[in-house]
């Protein structure tokens, strides 16, 4: 099953990470995601987190948090949580 929690607000080429913006949930460290777009659809592990160059373990609805993304992403592509 999988559940909106935000978008991709910007990806930075030179080190593969995307600045997320949890809208509708929460993000953890070890939790699935899957990105999806018109031009982007891949499922990963989230490895690690950063808020403000700092690790972090969750970022709550509402935040920005960066992650390291194992393909390309675009700005505005979606982002999901897999459970179960």
């Amino acid at each position: 099953m999988e559940e909106r929690i935000g978008s991709i607000i910007k990806f930075f080429d030179k080190n593969s990470v995307a600045a997320i913006k949890l809208e509708f949930g929460d993000l953890s460290v070890g939790d699935s995601i899957r990105i999806k777009g018109p031009e982007t659809d891949f499922t990963q592990k989230v490895a690690a987190m950063e808020f403000d160059h700092k690790p972090i373990e969750k970022a709550l609805r509402g935040q920005f948090a960066g992650i390291k993304l194992d393909k390309h992403a675009k700005p505005f592509d979606l982002v999901f949580r897999i459970s179960g």
